[in-house]
């Protein structure tokens, strides 16, 4: 396959009640820009391959090995067991160390060289705390397994880059969480990654404010004026173009868009539902400032769609080719 990488891909599979396994089987019938090693429970793979009437190889990956170009209608797995018998769309806590274990042996295998990138399949935050395990969502768990000490999450799709200020936060908890400091550092990874990542030589940012009409002159919130615009004046004098802080309302502006490389948005919900709007089943999450790569689709786990072989891959298919891209 022209520009296989030589490294592979490394491919969780998510909540094992949920969608991610049903579309690592998918994979297997696609034709991807890498080889891709699903890190899951190797029986799941294959009792999930049963059930969705699917005729599946399973490879067990061999780091020594070259693997070769992939095959149709074979899937490399790297084994991780499951703490419990699994049984499609229903969550147990009793796998949420599982979970946590494929996203650490994905992280790990990038960081010394055994996988070129990672893309992820959706997890299921509220069972992994009810196990007690506090977790967040994955760009925190990579930040921190990563030692990262701050990592900026961004979605591709639509024809839009959106990143984000704050990511997994109640919104009350918002305004407290976006300071100067941490709004110049945010920049500084969306534009440094811009640059190295996905070769932008002049990233042109627009930045939303956090209020209705970015503040309207003070008089609906004064972030915009004490924190937003004091940051983005920092970022300029560093050499950065942002433009803003703008209303998040009119920022999405298709001619305002045609002039930008990203956007910066200062909560997870006032950028997303627009993203996702245009690019739904296409879009992907990116993290940005890992010293690795990591993409991951753009939806959640669908628990009722787990083993029905109605779940679209599309969107993990395209998180596996920007991963490669990125890798590259």
């Amino acid at each position: 396959m022209k520009g296989l990488a030589a490294k592979p891909i490394a491919v969780t599979a998510g909540e094992p009640a949920g969608l991610g396994p049903d579309l690592c089987i998918r994979l297997a019938a696609e034709s991807l820009p890498a080889r891709i090693v699903v890190i899951a429970d190797r029986e799941l793979i294959r009792k999930r391959a049963a059930q969705l009437g699917v005729a599946l190889q399973i490879i067990d990956f061999d780091p020594a090995g070259d693997g070769g170009a992939p095959t149709r209608g074979a899937l490399t797995c790297r084994h991780v067991p499951l703490e419990a018998p699994v049984e499609p769309g229903r969550l147990d806590p009793a796998n949420s160390r599982y979970v946590l274990r494929t996203l650490e042996v994905a992280t790990d295998g990038c960081m010394d060289g055994t996988f070129a990138a990672m893309a992820t399949a959706p997890v299921h935050k509220g069972v992994i705390n009810d196990a007690g395990i506090p977790f967040t969502g994955h760009t925190e768990f990579l930040a921190e397994r990563t030692r990262t000490q701050r990592v900026v999450m961004m979605l591709v799709g639509g024809g839009m880059r959106v990143a984000l200020a704050t990511t997994h936060l109640a919104l009350r908890d918002v305004p407290a969480a976006i300071t100067r400091e941490s709004l110049v550092e945010t920049l500084e990874i969306l534009r440094r990654d811009l640059i190295n990542r996905f070769g932008v030589k002049r990233p042109r940012v627009l930045v939303a404010g956090l209020n209705p009409h970015a503040g309207e002159s003070g008089h609906l919130g004064r972030e915009e004026i004490e924190v937003i615009t004091p940051a983005l004046a920092v970022a300029r004098a560093a050499g950065h173009d942002v433009i803003g802080p703008l209303p998040a309302d009119t920022l999405f502006n298709p001619d305002r868009l045609r002039e930008a490389d990203a956007v910066l948005v200062m909560y997870h919900d006032q950028g997303l539902p627009v993203l996702k709007h245009a690019s739904f089943g296409a879009g992907v999450n990116v993290t940005l400032g890992l010293p690795i790569v990591r993409t991951s689709v753009d939806h959640g786990t669908a628990l009722d769609l787990a083993g029905t072989g109605r779940g679209e891959v599309g969107s993990l298919i395209t998180a596996i080719e920007l991963a490669a891209e990125l890798a590259r």
